[in-house]
């Protein structure tokens, strides 16, 4: 038995037996560059106190275990050992286990992944363990509520960088092994081993340290580093990134009142990563897409500073006071995502942080919240393989969203000193949902239960819109307002309760000046509850040209416009002055189309009109690939080839007229690239930026570009492979090798699809960059060539389960479904083909693991929604 996916009853079983004080972990990765070696030398001195007499057990995940030496005494491996496991007996009250084995490098970004760079043949190391994932590196007991001091030594290739947590102590040369180091850093304080880190190989670094003083008067220096592979060193922005830095250090230590906690601060952009980034404490990774090589837009800077900042609020959030267990993981990444977008808006140059947040990072949420999984944000985790499918849209976008809710309740300042007193009161410690509840009921003064009890312990949205009648008798003539109010529906979609929830909020008012801008005229905040809230306030006004619920984005709430402010926004929402109110407006719409409340094609026409005319870029990108799933999944097929054509020629003309070298121009290239996949209209097009015949002026075609570009040729079947090697030939970069292994297998050609379908499912060479790759490749083609590769979907699905890692498995399951499918006109949404084997493999899959499960039925709703939205497009002609 592997033993791997760790229940939350054996967990705490296990904490109440034992608590840990302090590990030593050796690794010897000196063999690392060669590929011949699959694994490395691992050795971990734990000591921890326990119930006199009690068993409790290890966690390692290796190739194998050597030893096991338990208070001095040996034991026998082959006793010991079970699967993930390691058993330890007849406990005393003071212990020292230590336990040396063998670990595997992974090509799947979990525990040491093991990356060779295709530029210059370079070997790269670092390692990703968040939920489970340091038992691959080292044993260890493997839970958050299990805190310790770490002192990491790591032997190497001399001429490599290595990092860790703690600083570095000691580096010394082996005299018996010429070319090799051993490095040793310092003690860590008390941390999860989720939250332990290791960095080596030859990557460029860059240094500098940041101070301030702190309250008692002494002075806070910390040292800064930044990493990324040399290849990339000519493109790596060090001067901005400290420069994000330092504001983020000075701001989060002004906002908490704690000093920074973890001794240096180093920064690392990583190759292959399954993230964004990962907090480790005076390590933290981030994938290394954030090294921008290609033209980049100011909404792609702007989202890389937020991860940046979100990741500084963990070493508060999450590092220094971490959940107890899985089910509040909500109590790190919701607080992190509010806090990194709030020290964006705070301690950066950007200004539209919150528009940002509200249009992209809320959707996100709002997706995850209509499925058939969703979860209340304190979640039920039950065992490890549900913490990992929990890192979702809920936990992270709603969270933060019901935060900001939460501070527009109690007040900023009281919110911060709540957080302030829950620092101090659990540093080093771990909490759960009645710690925080404490902390900030204390400072607002409020009894935040009844609060958290509906918005942290339910699922689901609420939707809120507004209703009109007349007041008593008289009829309303067109110009004042009658009497209005909100009406709230709000059902769960796992409990099919109702679930009413108190929302503070502001209601705006938009009319038109005389520059014919539409401009907000009135505004007030109310607090909402129950099914039906009366505004007084706007009772015998005059009818304004838009009225807008959730003005300025204060709650967590899906909005509908009523039809007289829909007939403004289709009209006129270019002329909305206000950037928040305009991101809202569009947010509106899409959620209109993809609950298939109007036709998506009614989406596509507002992006070709109003987009053009769209100031900000963050927003403009988001409405185009919008547009992209209104086009290709909610638009019914009989009207699909027309509604693409006649967006791309809007695509077209916007790229010709959009300013030279502006972001704009940017998106509309890349637009151009995207839709053109489904349309060979564009191929001349395209092969005229391609080759610098037809170049557009100020447009960069840089490697990014056209790799986007030679997708849509390979997916038309104008790219061949001599073509498609010959530009990774030019392009030797890692992302570079992406791009081409997603062109080869976008070709529509059997035989290609075969190849690709069988080294993703049945093959084990693909890393996890190049699997997602080749996944993204085989999925962009007509509904004929995927059709044959249905069946054998379902009938690999526990195959794949069981014989690969959670996270490859979970890319192959999710990103293989065969979502790209169409309604037959005639035919009901849940008649397809898909839908009923889909059921079918549910129906007779009920002791399949629920991780498994939860994709499978997710797949399933989007699939569902999508035929639906088709329904409606079908039915608005």
């Amino acid at each position: 038995m592997s033993h791997e996916n760790l229940q939350r009853d054996e967990a705490a079983a296990r904490s109440a037996l034992i608590s840990t004080t302090s590990y030593d972990v050796s690794l010897d990765v000196r063999q690392a560059p060669d590929p011949d070696v699959a694994g490395y030398p691992t050795r971990s001195v734990i000591t921890f106190t326990a119930e006199a007499g009690a068993s409790t057990f290890l966690d390692f995940i290796g190739s194998e275990v050597h030893s096991v030496v338990l208070n001095g005494e040996g034991l026998g491996v082959d006793e010991v050992v079970d699967g993930a496991r390691i058993r330890l007996d007849n406990l005393q009250a003071e212990n020292q286990v230590t336990v040396t084995g063998t670990a595997l490098y992974s090509h799947s970004g979990e525990g040491m992944h093991r990356f060779v760079d295709p530029a210059d043949g370079q070997c790269y190391l670092y390692t990703q363990y968040e939920p489970a994932d340091a038992r691959r590196v080292f044993a260890n007991f493997e839970q958050p509520d299990l805190k310790a001091t770490y002192t990491f030594h790591v032997m190497a290739p001399a001429g490599w960088h290595v990092a860790s947590n703690g600083a570095e102590a000691n580096r010394t040369l082996l005299t018996d092994d010429p070319g090799t180091a051993r490095w040793d850093f310092a003690a860590t304080e008390p941390m999860s081993t989720y939250i332990t880190t290791v960095l080596a190989g030859p990557y460029f670094k860059a240094e500098d340290h940041w101070q301030a003083t702190i309250d008692d008067g002494t002075s806070l220096d910390v040292p800064l580093a930044l990493y990324c592979r040399a290849s990339m060193a000519g493109s790596f922005d060090t001067g901005e990134l400290f420069r994000l830095t330092k504001n983020g250090l000075d701001f989060f230590n002004r906002l908490f009142d704690y000093p920074y906690p973890w001794g240096k601060y180093d920064q690392a952009f990583v190759p292959e990563y399954n993230l964004g980034a990962m907090e480790n404490p005076g390590l933290v990774t981030f994938t290394e897409s954030y090294v921008f090589t290609s033209r980049a837009t100011d909404a792609q800077y702007q989202g890389r500073a937020n991860t940046l900042l979100h990741e500084m609020a963990h070493m508060w959030f999450g590092d220094l006071v971490t959940m107890q267990w899985w089910d509040d993981l909500w109590l790190k990444e919701s607080f992190a995502d509010y806090m990194g977008t709030l020290g964006v808006d705070r301690a950066t140059g950007w200004d539209t942080a919150w528009v940002n947040f509200a249009n992209k990072r809320k959707a996100w949420a709002y997706v995850q919240d209509q499925l058939p999984t969703t979860h209340p944000i304190v979640a039920d985790i039950p065992d490890l393989e549900a913490a990992k499918q929990n890192f979702d849209g809920i936990t992270y976008a709603k969270g933060a969203s019901v935060l900001k809710q939460l501070v527009a309740y109690v007040g900023f300042e009281a919110f911060i000193a709540g957080s302030r007193e829950y620092f101090r009161k659990h540093a080093y410690g771990n909490t759960s949902l009645a710690d925080l509840l404490a902390a900030l009921g204390t400072a607002s003064g409020r009894d935040l239960a009844g609060w958290a009890q509906q918005w942290l312990q339910t699922s689901g949205i609420s939707t809120l819109s507004l209703d009109f009648a007349p007041i008593d008798t008289a009829k309303d003539d067109g110009g004042v307002l009658g009497r209005v109010a909100i009406v709230q529906e709000a059902a769960d979609p796992v409990t099919g309760r109702e679930e009413l929830r108190p929302h503070r909020l502001r209601v705006g008012s938009y009319n038109f000046d005389g520059g014919g801008a539409l401009v907000r005229t009135g505004s007030f905040e109310t607090d909402v509850a129950g099914a039906r809230t009366e505004l007084p306030q706007l009772a015998r006004q005059p009818r304004p040209a838009l009225l807008l619920v959730n003005d300025d984005d204060l709650t967590y709430a899906k909005v509908r416009l009523d039809p007289a402010s829909e007939a403004t926004v289709r009209a006129a929402l270019d002329r909305i002055a206000d950037p928040m109110a305009r991101a809202l407006c569009w947010t509106a719409l899409w959620n209109s189309a993809r609950d298939g409340e109007s036709p998506a094609t009614g989406y596509v026409d507002a992006v070709a009109a109003f987009g053009p005319a769209e100031t900000g870029i963050g927003v403009l990108l988001n409405i185009l690939e919008n547009a992209g799933t209104a086009v290709e999944r909610y638009t019914p097929v009989q009207e699909r080839d027309a509604v693409r054509a006649s967006f791309l020629a809007t695509v077209e003309d916007e790229l010709d007229r959009a300013t030279p070298g502006s972001d704009q121009q940017l998106a509309w290239a890349r637009t151009l690239a995207t839709f053109s996949r489904h349309d060979r209209s564009m191929v001349p097009r395209l092969r005229g930026l391609l080759d610098g015949t037809a170049p557009v002026e100020g447009l960069s075609v840089d490697a990014e570009l056209r790799w986007h570009i030679w997708h849509a040729l390979a997916a038309n079947g104008q790219a061949t492979a001599a073509e498609l090697d010959a530009e990774l030939a030019r392009d030797t970069t890692a992302s570079g090798r992406a791009g081409h292994a997603t062109a080869l297998a976008a070709r529509p050609d059997p035989e290609v699809k075969a190849a690709a379908w069988n080294a993703a499912v049945h093959g084990n060479e693909l890393s996890n960059q190049l699997l997602s790759a080749t996944i993204s490749g085989f999925t962009t083609a007509p509904e004929n060539l995927l059709e044959p590769y249905v069946e054998p979907y379902f009938e690999s699905l526990r195959s794949v389960w069981d014989g690969r890692s959670i996270e490859i498995a979970s890319r192959i399951v999710r990103g293989l479904f065969p979502l790209a499918q169409d309604l037959a006109e005639g035919t009901e949404p849940v008649e397809h083909p898909v839908i009923g084997r889909t059921d079918a493999w549910l129906e007779s899959n009920a002791d399949a693991p629920r991780a498994l499960r939860r994709i499978i039925i997710e797949q399933r709703s989007h699939l569902l929604r999508a035929l639906k939205a088709q329904t409606a497009g079908s039915s608005a002609r």
